[in-house]
Order: structure tokens, then sequence, then C-alpha cells
């Protein structure tokens, strides 16, 4: 089992920044791919960016260029600095975890609440 636990999330003004941390507990973390996701309010949930056991990186079209994804495996935690923040990155962000050989995510975080104002 891997634990996930997320926190940086809150209140920021539009044009601000935000780093979200995600620290993992129970498994090896240098063998996992670690992600991000997020879902506003009656949408569904959205890949963000994702970071391979290896290191390499992938973004959405919505956050490529505002949003940095980076891992220390020496401190169990993966992270999401958000830059130029947008109203419509008001959302639960949610960090997932997925054994190096799989394909879906099987292990998720409890979320943390970022809410950008106009």
């Amino acid at each position: 089992q891997v634990q996930l636990v997320e926190s940086g999330g809150g209140l920021v003004q539009a044009g601000g920044s935000l780093r979200l941390s995600c620290t993992a507990s129970g498994r090896i973390f240098s063998s996992y791919d670690m992600g991000w996701f997020r879902q506003a309010p009656g949408k569904e949930r959205e890949f963000l960016s994702a970071v391979t056991w290896t290191g390499r990186n992938t973004y959405s079209d919505s956050v490529k260029g505002r949003f940095t994804i980076s891992r220390d495996n020496a401190k169990n935690t993966v992270y999401l600095q958000m830059n130029s923040l947008k109203p419509v990155d008001t959302a639960v962000y949610f960090c997932a975890a997925r054994y190096k050989t799989r394909y879906d995510y099987d292990y998720w975080g409890q979320g943390t609440q970022v809410t950008v104002s106009s």
C-alpha cells in the first residue's frame, strides 16, 4: 500500500502562485510514477502533470508553461509549482501514484483545495 498526503492548497489571487506537495509512505517511492490531477465542481477529473520514476515529465496543454512538477525521492515527495494562476484553475487537486510497470494510477491522496480569486 501507498499512502499519499497532499498539502499546500489555499486561496490565491489571479496571477499568483502556489506550491503543492504530496508526501508518500508505505512503499519504495522511487519505483513509482507520480501524477497530479484536479477536479472542479461539476466536472470530471483532469490530468495535469506526471513525473515518471526515471524523472521524465509530462504536462497537459492546460497547464504547460505555468505548472512545474518535480520530485524529491529522498523526501518521498512530489511537488507541483503553480504559477500565473487563473480562476479556472480553481479545483480540488489530487496526487496519485502508480508502480512503474502499471498503466493505471492505483493510489490517490485525499485532495487539497485550490481557489483562485479574480
